[in-house]
C-alpha cells in the first residue's frame, strides 16, 4: 500500500510524515518545492514534486498511490480550484481513499475560513474517490504568533467573548490523520476533531500565564476592533478580518467540538494547551 501526503512540506504535513515513519510506513511526500524537504530525501522518503495548480505534475505525483492525505492549501481564494485539481488527479490515478483536512461543521459553518472547505467538500461528495473528512478544530499553535506579545503586555486580545474553542496540538491532528491513512474502516466517515481542552479565551489567557509564569488576562474586543489590532500587528487586512471573524464564530460555539472523535483516533487524550505554550516559550 502506497500512502502519500499532499502538502508534505508544511507544518502539518511534516508531522504526518514523521508519524507514518514511526509506524513503519514508507510514505510519499508530495511537495511544491523538493528543496524544502531535502532532509526527508536524505532519510529515504520518496519525494514527488507537484503544485496543486499543475494537473500534469499531479498526475505524475499520484501514480500508484493508494491512500492520499490532501492537506488544504494556503492560497485563499484559490483553494477550491486547487483542491479540485488534486481530487480529479486522484480519480484518474484510482486512489482508494482520500482524506481531506477540513473545518468543524463545514457544511453549515459560517466562518469566512469555512467557505473554501465547504466548496471542497462539495467537490468530494460528487467525485468518484472514496473519501474521509478530517474536520480539524483550531491548533493551539494558532496562538503562538501573538504569544510573546501577550506575555510581554500581560494581555491577550480577541473577540471570542465567552465562547469555547476545542483546540489540540498540530501533532495531535497529524497523528489522527496518520491513523486514518494506515488503518481500515474510515471510508465515508466524517470526523469532527477537537481537543479535550475546551477553553474560553479567559481560560486560554490563564494557560498562557501558567506556561510563562507571568500574569496574562483576556481583553475582549468588538470584531472590527480586534481586526484593527491584528492589522496594526502586521497582518494583511483580509487575513485580519478572517481571524476576527473566526473569533466571532468561536463566541457562537462553532469550534467547540465535543464529539470525542480525535481522542478515539489517538487512543489517548489530546495535548493540553499549556503544554504547547510551555514548549514554545522554553
Amino acid at each position: 500500500m502506497t500512502v502519500a501526503i499532499a502538502g508534505a512540506s508544511g507544518q502539518l504535513g511534516r508531522l504526518v510524515v514523521e508519524e507514518l515513519l514511526r509506524a513503519g510506513e514508507a510514505p510519499v511526500a508530495i511537495v511544491r518545492d523538493p528543496r524544502k524537504v531535502a532532509d526527508l530525501t536524505e532519510r529515504g522518503v520518496e519525494v514527488r514534486q507537484a503544485d496543486y495548480g499543475d494537473t500534469t505534475a499531479l498526475d505524475r505525483a499520484l501514480a500508484g498511490v493508494d491512500r492520499l492525505l490532501l492537506i488544504s492549501g494556503n492560497e485563499f481564494g484559490e483553494r477550491v480550484a486547487q483542491h479540485t485539481n488534486v481530487i480529479r488527479a486522484a480519480e484518474r490515478a484510482g486512489v482508494e481513499l482520500l482524506a481531506y483536512t477540513s473545518i468543524p461543521g463545514a457544511t453549515e459553518n459560517p466562518l469566512i475560513l469555512a467557505q473554501e472547505h465547504r466548496g471542497t467538500e462539495a467537490v468530494l461528495a460528487e467525485s468518484t474517490v472514496p473519501y474521509t473528512l478530517l474536520r480539524n478544530s483550531w491548533y493551539w499553535e494558532n496562538y503562538l504568533g501573538g504569544l510573546a506579545h501577550a506575555v510581554e503586555s500581560g494581555v491577550l486580545h480577541g473577540a471570542a467573548g465567552q465562547g469555547r474553542v476545542a483546540g489540540a496540538s498540530r501533532a495531535d491532528y497529524a497523528a489522527a490523520a496518520a491513523r486514518v491513512l494506515i488503518t481500515d474502516g474510515h471510508e465515508g466517515r466524517v470526523y469532527e476533531l477537537g481537543g479535550d481542552d475546551r477553553l474560553t479565551y479567559a481560560e486560554l489567557a490563564h494557560a498562557i500565564s501558567e506556561a510563562a509564569g507571568k500574569p496574562v488576562r483576556y481583553e475582549n474586543l468588538a470584531e472590527a476592533d480586534y481586526a484593527a489590532v491584528l492589522e496594526k500587528a502586521g497582518l494583511p487586512a483580509g487575513y485580519a478580518k478572517a481571524l476576527a471573524d473566526a473569533d466571532t464564530g468561536i463566541a457562537a460555539g462553532v469550534l467547540d467540538v465535543d464529539s470525542g472523535d480525535l481522542q478515539k483516533l489517538l487512543g489517548r487524550p489530546s495535548t493540553p494547551a499549556v503544554e504547547v505554550f510551555r514548549a514554545a516559550l522554553s
